[in-house]
């Protein structure tokens, strides 16, 4: 079986299998439960197709400033956080150098490095440890290696840890190399977070941040990057003209204007998590349940669940990508959703050890 790098549905693969997507629950993606708030179709339908789209991103970027009180120089709309990523690697990292990332992460990290010319080299936390890195003797690695980049998820993907103001400070300031880039795409969902938009004026932390995710906007590809004037100016000399479509410029304003979004958001995040959790606790399985809209669950043979869950009606994501074959993480669904899912777990359970055995006998590890 291919790992799979990201969650979303694969049309060939659910054609392959016979299942219909349009009655798929998707639970491999960490994006809002509730969908685009209402007002986003209508601004959609609103733009005029046959006109290009600003370039500049000029309205978005007022309305995040004034959302985020930040000066709209430190602010770059993109084509998703992950186009975000892969602009800030060209940017500071070199051929043959090694930025640093804090993992097992997103894989998208390791891809921007390779594209770049350079390696990427994980600092890897145990299972035995929560999944938290040791970070007593980081900030003396990092002022002796100088790495050109570091790249920080936080809450991180897929295992859900965030790390406190002062641990994020700390590794920032032994930087004598390139800056931090502080994944900040789950940060939406958290009840309390605390700001880290306010560590960017050093030029030490460039934090990224996904519209994507907190507005259920995936089908149009949304994000932003925030750091300092200097930092901005050279991420936009690598952006494509016309990098954010119309639609998604439009569809991000709409959704900015909805202040009672968020708050619902987050409720129907902690309702859903809170049956997810419970349902997983019944079933005497190993969680790791994070700060996040997702859980990562120990579960085996994660590639086997994932094809015995999809034949059921189930998208999850397999973790082999991150490095966790063993895994599968579960993006946060309304709670019927949730009730469906841990209903049919039993089952799939079941299948997924009885193939992974067949595997195993035959000389094939699905792991």
């Amino acid at each position: 079986m291919t790992a799979q790098l990201h969650g979303g549905l694969r049309p060939t693969e659910l054609s392959a299998l016979g299942v219909d997507a349009a009655t798929l629950i998707d639970f491999s993606v960490n994006v809002s439960p509730l969908g685009p708030p209402d007002g986003v179709r209508a601004a959609i339908d609103a733009v005029e197709l046959a006109a290009y789209p600003d370039p500049d991103c000029t309205a978005l970027v007022a309305a995040l400033s004034a959302r985020l009180g930040v000066p709209p120089d430190r602010i770059l709309v993109g084509n998703g956080s992950t186009e975000l990523i892969h602009l800030v690697a060209r940017v500071f990292v070199h051929r043959g150098q090694r930025p640093v990332a804090l993992a097992p992460t997103f894989g998208e990290y390791a891809i921007a490095t390779e594209l770049a010319g350079g390696s990427l080299y994980p600092w890897q936390a145990s299972a035995a440890r929560g999944f938290r890195w040791n970070l007593k003797n980081k900030p003396d690695v990092l002022r002796r290696v100088s790495p050109p980049l570091v790249f920080v998820c936080n809450p991180n993907n897929p295992t859900g840890v965030y790390l406190g103001k002062d641990e994020v400070r700390t590794l920032a300031a032994a930087l004598t190399g390139g800056p931090l880039l502080l994944d900040e795409a789950y940060v939406g969902f958290l009840d309390d977070p605390w700001n880290a938009l306010d560590l960017v004026e050093s030029g030490r932390v460039i934090v990224v941040r996904s519209l994507t995710k907190d507005y259920g906007l995936a089908g149009l590809r949304l994000g932003y990057l925030v750091a300092h004037p200097d930092v901005v100016a050279a991420v936009r000399r690598l952006q494509p003209a016309w990098s954010v479509n119309a639609l998604a410029q439009a569809a991000g304003r709409a959704a900015l204007a909805d202040e009672d979004y968020p708050p619902r958001m987050r409720a129907a995040v902690r309702e859903g998590k809170c049956e997810l959790l419970a349902g997983l606790a019944e079933l005497d399985l190993e969680v790791h349940a994070g700060s996040a809209n997702f859980v990562l669950v120990r579960v085996g043979d994660g590639a086997a669940l994932r094809l015995a869950l999809l034949k059921r009606g189930f998208a999850v994501r397999d973790c082999a990508s991150f490095g966790l074959p063993e895994y599968i993480r579960l993006g946060v669904r309304r709670v019927e959703a949730c009730r469906a899912l841990i209903a049919a777990l039993p089952a799939a359970l079941a299948e997924a050890a009885a193939a992974s055995a067949v595997g195993v006998a035959d000389g094939y590890d699905s792991t």
